[in-house]
């Protein structure tokens, strides 16, 4: 498993929206389960779609929002989603599911590896055949 921290209002877009592709320079090999971690900077460029998606939200800062699985990474093809950055790597996400409650927790920039104490925390949260098969790990490069 995995964790991606990313700048609000982007990590609430994903965990409570339609937002299932997460923009970055680099790509991954990696694909499996990710938590969806809300770094402690909000990105000021919003443009009226994001507006329209975090408007009365509490845009938590520092915390686990959600897990999800890292399906796909590609280049930008221009026909991805309303959501891409063109220029960028689309790390494309599946099964996104947010936790009843944010886990205050401390990330770190890129996709890193969450503590066995973070893990246990967020599966507590969880429960159900779905959730279950979302944080199987599968096997893979990471």
């Amino acid at each position: 498993m995995r964790a991606l921290t990313i700048r609000q209002p982007w990590a609430a877009a994903i965990t409570y929206a339609d937002k299932r592709v997460e923009n970055r320079v680099w790509p991954t090999s990696y694909r499996g389960p990710v938590l969806i971690h809300a770094g402690k900077q909000m990105d000021r460029r919003r443009g009226p779609m994001v507006a329209a998606v975090v408007r009365g939200l509490q845009l938590d800062l520092g915390a686990v929002l959600a897990v999800a699985r890292i399906t796909d990474c590609h280049a930008d093809d221009g026909e991805c989603t309303p959501w891409s950055t063109t220029g960028n790597f689309h790390f494309v996400l599946d099964e996104v599911t947010a936790l009843p409650l944010p886990i205050p927790w401390d990330g770190t920039q890129g996709l890193w590896t969450p503590s066995a104490v973070l893990v246990d925390r967020v599966r507590e949260q969880l429960e159900g055949e779905g959730t279950a098969r979302v944080l199987r790990e599968e096997a893979g490069p990471c």
